[in-house]
């Protein structure tokens, strides 16, 4: 028998949003792997970054290339399917199966386009935890996630404390900063400035706003790297030539790279879907909360485990350290780790054996802790 699974589920509650709107028969796509316990004890839920998806380990069936996360999870690795029952879903917001701006409106049969309710981080763990309900599961036994998936977390922790045991929060803020929304919004102008964004009705239309939307991942890939590693990979090297062609042909390497990320981008993402989430991360602030950081996590009995990268300046460890001592101010049970690397904010996903070894061990010791 295989040991992961493709799913889809249509909530039958609906799920009021920050915003105050109801989002009604909201669909949920989402991925096992491994095998749920007789006691529905081993449950990892895995929460994907601004353009991930459920396919966290394994073979994407979209793109053929491995999970994002594949070098993480799976039969004994990290985290370990032969032990964990991992459970991903696509965010609220998305395009790969969950309700999103490019799903059809149950009452127009069209798709929703810009009628799409605006959504938050909030908004996309109220929706992931119906799931855990209606899979039986009481209690999970971590939420791990880097980036707007290590948000996620941190929105577990503060609204459902009393359903995961463990939460690790990896190269991620308790808010976003002003620079990181600054970039959001340069990216959300290119896709809006695209003469094929249509006000967001480009679904029926022949075109597509493909160049807007590789201009705005070009501009966040750069946030995900480190100034040394562009250095480093590629600094000032022509692309396949040895002399200037004094002309506005790619020339350089790194324009290259940057195209590339563009082009392969599109093939795979909903423009209108890269609105919705940014704009989720941007309204992301768990310190507007009654109490501030410290008020949301007193008698709280979950253990965080937190990861960030000395390279990281778009999650920089200054961040994390700030959720560290409000934790720490109301007595929680915390870890925190800082990697040294030169990979920047992508680290997390990369080969990084220290960052891959203590969370191993954190696991590790949480099995025992549990008797799982």
């Amino acid at each position: 028998m295989k040991n992961f699974e493709s799913k889809k589920i249509v909530l039958k509650e609906s799920i009021k949003l920050d915003s105050g709107k109801l989002l009604q028969k909201c669909e949920l796509a989402y991925m096992t792997y491994g095998r749920l316990n007789k006691n529905k004890s081993n449950a990892i839920l895995v929460c994907h970054a601004l353009t991930g998806d459920q396919y966290c380990s394994g073979k994407n069936p979209i793109t053929k290339r491995d999970g994002w996360w594949n070098i993480l999870i799976g039969p004994g690795k990290v985290i370990d399917t032969n032990i964990f029952y991992v459970i991903c879903t696509n965010v609220l917001g998305g395009c790969m199966g969950s309700s999103g701006p490019s799903s059809l409106n149950p009452k127009t049969k069209t798709p929703y386009g810009l009628s799409f309710p605006v959504i938050t981080i909030s908004d996309m763990v109220r929706a992931q935890e119906k799931l855990i309900r209606i899979l039986g599961i009481k209690k999970l036994f971590a939420v791990v996630g880097g980036s707007m998936g290590g948000m996620q977390t941190l929105e577990w922790g503060a609204k459902f404390s009393n359903r995961v045991n463990a939460i690790i929060p990896i190269a991620t803020s308790y808010r976003h900063s002003a620079q990181n929304i600054a970039f959001h919004e340069i990216g959300r102008q290119a896709i809006m400035a695209d003469p094929h964004w249509f006000k967001g009705n480009y679904y029926k239309k022949n075109n597509y706003p493909k160049r807007g939307l590789a201009v705005a991942r070009m501009i966040a890939h750069i946030t995900y790297l480190s100034e040394s590693a562009l250095q480093r990979k590629f600094g000032r090297n022509l692309q396949d030539k040895k002399i200037l062609s004094f002309n506005f042909n790619t020339e350089f390497q790194i324009e290259s790279y940057l195209k590339h990320q563009g082009i392969s981008f599109v093939e795979r993402f909903d423009a209108n879907s890269y609105l919705y989430i940014t704009k989720a991360m941007d309204y992301f602030d768990l310190s507007i909360n009654k109490g501030g950081l410290a008020k949301i996590f007193s008698n709280s009995n979950v253990k965080f485990c937190f990861f960030s990268f000395t390279s990281d300046w778009l999650f920089p460890t200054s961040e994390t350290k700030t959720i560290i001592r409000s934790l720490n101010s109301s007595s929680a049970m915390v870890s925190f780790v800082e990697i040294k690397t030169d990979k920047g904010h992508d680290a997390f996903l990369l080969k990084e054996p220290e960052f891959h070894s203590i969370l191993k061990g954190f696991l590790d010791g949480q099995i025992k802790t549990m008797k799982l």
